[in-house]
Parts: C-alpha cells; sequence; structure tokens
C-alpha cells in the first residue's frame, strides 16, 4: 500500500479529488486530499505550511501529487521534508525557481489581468469564468459545462498573496523521483523548455525527471480522473 497526498491548484478545493481518490484506494492504496488555506493573509509560503503539516501526519513516505499552483508549493515542501516524500508528481505543472511567483511566470498580459482581477476584488483572485480561462489560454477541454459550473460554485478566492508572491525553495534532491504529467502541454514542449533553459524548466533536465501525457484539459482529475488514478498508481 502506498500513501498518496493530493493537492489541489488555485481555487479549487479537495473535493476535486474525489474521483481520483477513490480510483487509489480501490486498488488498496491510501490517499488523502489536503486542504490549502484560503484566508485573506494566506501566501505561497503558508501553504507549503500546509503540505507540510499534511506531511507531518501521514504514516511513512508518501507519493506527494501537485496540481498547477500547488506544484511549486509541493516542490519547496518536498524539499524540507524530503524524508516524508519517496515521489514527487506534478500534475500540468512544475517548479518554479526561488520566490517566483505564479503571477510572474505568465505573459505580461496575462499579469496585467490576474493583478487587475485582485485590484478589483479587494484581497484576492476569483476563479475565472470558463470564457476568461480561454481567453487566458488555459485549457478547460473535458470539463462540461456542468462539471465547471459545479467546481467553481465550490472555489473560493484565492489569496493575493499565493498568486503575487513564491515559495522559499531549498536543495533539490537529485535522489527523489520527479514526474510530470503533461495534460494541456505536449512532453515534446518540455523538453525544448529545458533545453532552451527557461526558468522553471531549467531544473527538470535531470535524470530523476520523467514525463508522461495525458492528453486532457488543465483539470486532468475532473476530465480523466480514472486515467490519472491509473498513471499515479503506476507510480507506486
Amino acid at each position: 500500500m502506498t500513501m498518496f497526498l493530493l493537492v489541489p491548484g488555485f481555487w479549487i478545493d479537495p473535493s476535486v479529488w474525489d474521483e481520483v481518490a477513490a480510483a487509489l484506494r480501490a486498488r488498496g492504496h491510501d490517499a488523502t486530499a489536503v486542504e490549502l488555506g484560503h484566508a485573506p493573509t494566506d501566501t505561497a509560503e503558508s501553504h507549503v505550511d500546509d503540505v507540510l503539516a499534511a506531511l507531518g501526519t501521514a504514516d511513512g513516505p508518501v507519493v506527494l501529487a501537485g496540481h498547477s499552483g500547488a506544484g511549486p508549493v509541493c516542490a519547496a515542501a518536498a524539499e524540507r521534508a524530503r524524508d516524508r516524500v519517496a515521489h514527487l508528481v506534478f500534475v500540468d505543472t512544475g517548479p518554479l525557481p526561488d520566490g517566483v511567483a505564479q503571477v510572474d511566470f505568465l505573459p505580461p498580459e496575462g499579469q496585467r489581468w490576474v493583478r487587475d482581477a485582485i485590484a478589483a476584488h479587494g484581497s484576492g483572485q476569483p476563479m475565472p469564468t470558463r470564457a476568461e480561462f480561454d481567453e487566458l489560454g488555459t485549457s478547460t477541454e473535458g470539463f462540461s459545462d456542468a462539471a465547471f459550473a459545479a467546481v467553481r460554485a465550490r472555489s473560493r478566492v484565492e489569496p493575493a498573496g499565493a498568486v503575487l508572491t513564491g515559495a522559499r525553495r531549498g536543495t533539490p534532491d537529485p535522489t527523489l523521483p520527479k514526474t510530470v504529467v503533461a495534460c494541456s502541454f505536449a512532453p515534446e514542449q518540455v523538453r525544448a523548455l529545458i533545453d532552451a533553459g527557461v526558468p522553471g524548466f531549467a531544473e527538470m533536465g535531470g535524470p530523476e525527471w520523467t514525463t508522461v501525457a495525458l492528453p486532457t484539459g488543465h483539470w486532468p482529475m475532473v476530465s480523466e480522473p480514472a486515467a490519472l488514478a491509473e498513471l499515479l498508481a503506476s507510480l507506486a
């Protein structure tokens, strides 16, 4: 039996992992979705603390899977609690360099859009509409209108500090296996960015890294939960 800790990305609550967790449990594993804080004062660093708290209660080393905005958070947590992590998985995401915020990784027009949305709200960024995600270039493929509406209805405002600040990185351990699940981008694109030395991708060229394709939209736990569970179980 393997323990999986499943960390949701921006806006979404742990229930988005329900189908994946159920499929992992049906295979005899243990699976728990992690709750990240959504108080106005929360930051990328406080989200790292949330993951560290979950790791501290886990029974032995885990497969730690972070989706989207949780990817860099999980990378930082794994570096601070290396003995608690057996495999690090990035679901349609990757690590970011020390202190680099999610917003900094967007193209200039995307950065302006996000900062304007935070300014309009006051303390954070509400989950964009489907049309806004399309405009931002975030794939919602495989997400039915009803499923998207249900997830967005449960969404929380992402605290400004989680969007506009980065996590403190440690030293990546080359003995820790790391897997990127590429959903809305192709493994070939990752390889090209690694070779180009793009920040956030340059460190992914080591032998401990693998990239596997799961072609779908940015939320595979909704659009392809069975396939994602099967892929995660293969890492156990």
